[in-house]
């Protein structure tokens, strides 16, 4: 009796819990918009933890792959001997993304500021070649010039004009301004708080840790709380991997062009290729605005190497695409070639540049989920080790008849011999 009572009492609490949700559900599509603004400003507010979780994420990986290769005795296991080895893998971490950004600037600005001076000593004369040209025009066709004579400008309206938008929109202008300042130093507090929160996480991950499973396992089963541990270690595997992966295709794929424009001769080589591994941190699509920036400086020295460099491009592209990309990338985080280049489409389709950074990492996940999910089930109906099941015993039929048919040439080849 008291066991059918309690029975009942957990399924009115179901049938509540569900009406709750359906309620809430309810309120929620009628309220999209003011949903949308709560969340915009809780987002606004734990934004400088969500920087400093990225900003710790990135820096853990160097960082551990440091502690592991360099730290290895058994004297470095102590608290003292860990705090030890924290500060000075942090340091080298710190150190080595300060070096190559400075590097990375050393190499870019210079380059730029010689080709925007070569584009500005070249202005007089492309203004100079634009007035022969417009004089000339006017010239074998007269028409054009009398319709120009007969095209009369507003001077007053003009002015006009002017004095309404410096009396009325420059407040606008001026506020903008003051928003965009304003912007930029709520930016640059975010990150400051973000980069202090960053160093607590990457000093105190074990605690973090073990203080997160202790609420996992208080407020789920065992079995569910051994799930999501487990998912998350995976998680964070997959993205680890990504990011390393990402920036070594990175570098590949610079070396690649300024080899390439080196052995052709073209202008730019180091800052065009360091401009394009910068880039190829955005998967598949940064090396194509690379490409952009690239055709437009070789343009401007010789347009006949810009069509070349452009071809050279999609030539490299290709190759980088189909062939080192997936196996670099999709080896670092155990995701076939073919499903990299899935991910990453369907993840630009959906959400842009975001989405190509995360949807490879996170379908490595799902694949690595369900590739164990299909073996278990494989393992339970005893085919896992069955030929026919993958389609293979036709293979394996001809395979053996093809044996047996040596087997038997040998054979007459031997009595022949006797």
């Amino acid at each position: 009796m008291d066991q059918g009572q309690e029975s009942k009492k957990e399924k009115v609490k179901v049938y509540l819990l569900v009406g709750a949700l359906l309620i809430l559900l309810y309120w929620g599509l009628n309220h999209m918009s003011m949903l949308g603004g709560l969340l915009k400003s809780f987002i606004g507010v734990i934004m400088p933890f969500i920087i400093g979780g990225a900003i710790a994420f990135i820096f853990n990986v160097p960082m551990k792959s440091i502690e592991k290769h360099i730290f290895t005795k058994d004297k470095y296991k102590t608290p003292r001997m860990i705090l030890l080895k924290r500060i000075i893998s942090y340091v080298i971490t710190l150190v080595g993304i300060i070096a190559v950004l400075t590097m990375t600037v050393l190499v870019v600005v210079p380059e730029l500021v010689t080709t925007v001076t070569d584009v500005v000593r070249k202005v007089p004369g492309a203004v100079d070649q634009v007035i022969v040209w417009a004089n000339n025009l006017l010239q074998e066709y007269p028409q054009v010039s009398d319709y120009l004579d007969s095209i009369t400008i507003d001077w007053d309206g003009i002015a006009k004009s002017v004095f309404n938008f410096l009396s009325t929109d420059s407040i606008g202008i001026i506020s903008g301004g003051i928003g965009a300042v304003s912007g930029l130093f709520s930016g640059f507090a975010s990150f400051f708080i973000g980069y202090v929160f960053s160093i607590y996480i990457l000093f105190q991950k074990e605690k973090l840790v073990r203080q997160a499973k202790k609420v996992v396992y208080a407020l789920l089963p065992a079995t569910h709380a051994q799930t999501v541990i487990r998912v998350s270690r995976l998680c964070n595997t997959a993205f680890a991997n990504f990011i390393s992966g990402q920036c070594l295709e990175a570098v590949i794929l610079g070396l690649m062009f300024f080899i390439a424009m080196t052995i052709f001769r073209m202008p730019y080589a180091l800052l065009i290729g360091v401009v394009i591994a910068v880039l190829a941190l955005i998967p598949i699509v940064g090396a194509f605005i690379g490409c952009g920036i690239g055709v437009v400086l070789i343009a401007m020295v010789n347009p006949v190497q810009a069509l070349i460099f452009f071809m050279m491009f999609l030539v490299l592209q290709q190759i980088e695409g189909n062939l080192i990309y997936p196996h670099v990338v999709g080896n670092s985080v155990g995701l076939p070639g073919m499903w990299v280049l899935v991910a990453v489409s369907v993840g630009g389709s959906l959400f842009g540049v975001t989405g190509m950074l995360t949807f490879i990492p996170i379908c490595s996940v799902f694949y690595a989920l369900f590739r164990e999910f299909v073996n278990n089930k494989l393992k339970y109906k005893n085919m896992d080790t069955m030929e026919e099941l993958y389609g293979l015993d036709d293979i394996v039929e001809s395979a053996k008849k093809e044996k047996a048919k040596i087997v038997k040439s040998n054979k007459k080849s031997k009595g022949k011999n006797n």
